[in-house]
């Protein structure tokens, strides 16, 4: 592919982990800015806590950002998991889910380009970890019922996906 670009160093985005650090700090969350391209940080959910990671990469203007379900995963259940995992990023729009290779838990990824960009918006950082908030707080029962329940992936799905209508 040919670039349009004829200087690529002068295209090149302000570091975006300056902002998610405030949108993290507004949100009064615990982080740990680790250095000028990384920095972890811990959000609350309806299920637990979820571990967000956010790498900078200024030579190429990527900013990696995960989200990790903190729940175990035993090894005999990864082939299941995989399977599960495969299923649900088929209902994502936005980002995929892995599985860590070290502890087998599910992380929800995604990158954002801002290369010609002069950096990353505030409203773009927040529906960024929102929408992946969102995600692992959707699909968190399902892989709880594979993880911890031994259900087969579609039916984990199936049961974490019902929508209830109405009020008991």
């Amino acid at each position: 592919m040919t670039s349009l670009a004829r200087s690529y160093d002068s295209a090149t985005a302000a570091n975006p982990l300056d902002l998610v650090e405030q949108v993290i700090s507004a949100n009064d969350w615990a982080f740990d800015r680790r250095s000028d391209s990384d920095m972890a940080a811990q959000a609350p959910g309806k299920w637990g806590d979820y571990g967000l990671y956010f790498c900078w990469s200024h030579e190429i203007s990527v900013m990696h950002f995960s989200c990790a379900i903190e729940i175990a995963s035993p090894p005999k259940r990864r082939t299941a998991l995989y399977e599960l995992l495969a299923k649900a990023n088929e209902r994502l729009w936005i980002g995929h889910f892995g599985m860590d290779e070290d502890n087998g838990m599910p992380i929800y990824r995604h990158s954002v380009l801002l290369r010609g960009t002069p950096t990353a918006s505030s409203e773009s950082i927040e529906d960024l970890v929102d929408i992946a908030l969102t995600e692992c707080e959707r699909f968190f029962p399902a892989f709880e019922f594979v993880l911890k329940g031994g259900k087969a992936p579609d039916a984990a799905l199936e049961a974490a996906m019902l929508e209830c209508l109405g009020e008991a």
